[in-house]
This record gives structure tokens, sequence and C-alpha cells, in this order.
């Protein structure tokens, strides 16, 4: 890995044949160069992934501590809708 002073780096990645055609032509339709379009394809992976880590989180908790009916229904008659 060579290290650029704009902190940046050159990396070598090994990918298809077919995955890098396909890449090149996304590059050209979207007017970016590969490099552009690996960073973004990068970014949205890791994007993703943190937030699905953080609804992994949120189903464990709410798994480890359930919802409390009796208080869930409680809140119902604030939420309904008034009758005409």
């Amino acid at each position: 890995m060579t290290i650029l002073h704009s902190g940046m780096a050159t990396i070598q990645v090994v990918i298809e044949d077919r995955l890098l055609r396909a890449a090149d032509r996304m590059a050209k339709k979207h007017q970016v160069n590969r490099s552009a379009l690996f960073r973004e394809a990068m970014r949205t992976y890791l994007k993703n992934e943190h937030f699905r880590e953080l609804e992994r989180q949120e189903r464990e908790a709410y798994e480890r501590t359930p919802d409390d009916l009796s208080e869930v229904a409680r809140w119902e008659g604030v939420a309904a809708w008034p009758e005409d």
C-alpha cells in the first residue's frame, strides 16, 4: 500500500474480469473514474453495514427487555382517534 500525501492510499485489489467490466461501464455512465466509483461503493457498503449493526444491537436490546404490554395498553387510549 502506498500512502499519498492527500490522505489517500494506492492499493491493489483483485476482482473478476466481469465485475471490472461492469464497474468500468458504470464509471463511464456516471462520468467518474474507476477509483471514484470504488470509493463511493465502499462508502455505501460501510454505511449499510453500520446501519445493519445498529439494527442488530437494537433487536438484541428488545429481546433482552421486551415491551411491557400493560404500558403499551395505557398509551392506546391516548393514541386512539376521537370518535365523530
